[in-house]
């Protein structure tokens, strides 16, 4: 585990000179004690960068060049796959197989991400056709310049590869700023870059807490554009950052998802379908489907399997054989979804399974994965994200009372919908105010696909060729053809 920052292409101490615990939330032992950066690290950081893309050769280099050194990097987190994911496991409490798909993911979107890079070659400039035959236009992408990112702990390596590898496809520098949660895996990529020899200053990772760190990364004027993933409140503090400056933001943040099901369902596809879109990574999955609306028809039904199957999970340190739900992050992720609990039951709410602490456990932030019933529709319950193993569920009649009650939210990250039923799914997916719709299943995510919400669940779009445009600019290039003389001022 490293106990340095990495900046200019070196393992440097904090300018202060600070640490701070990393803490196993399946044990609650402190297992590391990382580098705590500052603004001065910040500072460093990003004079780094910003010497790196204004006199380096990386924004020079072609797309194809870049690609080598994202496939490379790639290369070396498939290398060092079983030792990232056990780092996942004990920094983030995710179970082992859920963390090992997350580090392959990661290599998967930087050979995605070198593709591009190479795209960017093969497109070249764009031609314009102008209604004025003396000149010739084209348009041309170019890197924005220096990118600032800060990136949560629920996928701490899959979060820094959606940033980091559109980022160098498109020929910008960085500066990532990991969450203090879930530091190591962040480090370690810094790591790997270094081992292929990325040029120095490209890629410049500080870990540290977020008024300490963070804030002085979005504040800092010779940072470009701004990247943020995490929460509403957080988010607005990043845009209010950019717009003094104009910097370019992109921000992926809450959500309150819904999912619709139809009475023509599979029963049994259908609560598989629940559990996986609200107790994967406990839950603490911005676009979990963690409201379920099911039709009259089948809602009984439904709902006892779906008590049934979600007392049957097992829960445990995610290194152990057959965990499928581990500790929640920390002790103050776990104190808040138990205080959301609280408060669902003061404003009338049923817990029809779990909804405490896990029993068995003396040590670690386990959590009951948590069926809600009767929910309120003004409830925090219903309409705020708990961002943890908790499912509310009710009952409607029509679809058009269903697609009304989902998208009576602030949010519009994700929705799902469940029917027999092709034409109703292609229906309901069009009327849904989300940025990612689900037709009969929750959660799956491709690196080709975008990725990003509706309403205050966000701004722009991560993943496929969008996540590229968000570091690139567009530049006009016209050049006058015509041999006359302008003849405006001279006759």
């Amino acid at each position: 585990m490293r106990t340095d920052l990495y900046i200019d292409g070196q393992w440097c101490k904090p300018i202060k000179g600070g640490t701070f615990a990393v803490i196993n939330p399946a044990t609650e032992e402190i297992i590391h004690h990382a580098p705590a950066g500052t603004a001065e690290d910040i500072d460093a950081a990003v004079t780094a960068a910003r010497r790196a893309f204004d006199e380096g050769p990386w924004p020079r280099l072609s797309g194809g060049e870049r690609a080598r050194y994202l496939r490379a990097i790639a290369d070396g987190i498939r290398t060092c796959q079983a030792e990232l994911a056990q780092l996942e496991v004990i920094d983030n409490g995710k179970p082992l197989p859920e963390a090992d798909w997350d580090v392959a993911d990661a290599a998967g979107c930087f050979d995605f991400y070198a593709g591009l890079a190479e795209g960017l070659d093969a497109n070249g400039a764009e031609p314009i056709a102008l209604a004025d035959a003396r000149f010739a236009s084209r348009a041309v992408k170019e890197p924005i310049g220096v990118a600032g990112a800060i990136i949560p702990w629920n996928y701490p390596l899959l979060m820094a590869s959606w940033k980091v590898a559109p980022a160098l496809a498109a020929g910008c520098t960085m500066v990532l700023k990991p969450s203090e949660l879930t530091p190591l895996t962040a480090l370690e990529v810094g790591a790997i870059a270094d081992d292929v020899g990325l040029p120095a200053g490209v890629l410049n990772i500080v870990t540290g807490f977020g008024m300490d760190a963070g804030q002085p990364l979005i504040d800092h004027k010779d940072v470009d554009k701004l990247a943020f993933t995490g929460s509403v409140p957080t988010g607005s503090r990043v845009i209010a950052a950019a717009a003094r400056d104009i910097k370019k933001v992109s921000l992926e943040l809450g959500g309150k998802s819904p999912f619709l099901i139809f009475d023509d369902s599979d029963v049994e596809k259908a609560v598989e379908w629940i559990l996986f879109g609200i107790f994967w990574n406990q839950g603490q999955v911005c676009s979990a489907t963690s409201r379920v609306l099911v039709q009259d028809g089948i809602y009984d039904r439904l709902l006892r399997r779906l008590v049934e199957e979600t007392r049957k999970i097992k829960i445990g340190d995610g290194l152990a054989t057959g965990t499928l739900l581990g500790p929640l992050v920390s002790k103050r992720q776990h104190d808040q979804v138990l205080s959301a609990i609280d408060k669902a039951r003061s404003a009338g709410a049923t817990i029809a399974a779990g909804g405490q602490r896990a029993p068995g456990f003396n040590k670690g932030y386990f959590f009951e994965p948590t069926i809600i019933i009767n929910a309120p529709l003004d409830s925090d319950a219903w309409r705020q994200e708990i961002f943890g193993p908790v499912v509310c569920v009710r009952s409607f009649s029509t679809e058009a009372e269903a697609v009304a009650l989902a998208n009576d939210s602030r949010f519009g990250l994700a929705a799902a919908v469940m029917s027999a039923d092709d034409e109703r799914t292609e229906r309901v997916a069009a009327a849904l105010r989300a940025g990612i719709v689900w037709i009969n299943c929750s959660q799956p995510t491709f690196t080709e696909a975008p990725w990003g919400g509706y309403k205050q669940s966000g701004i722009g779009r991560e993943l496929g060729r969008w996540g590229l445009e968000n570091y690139l600019e567009t530049k006009q290039i016209t050049r006058m053809t015509g041999k006359d003389p302008w003849g405006w001022y001279i006759k």
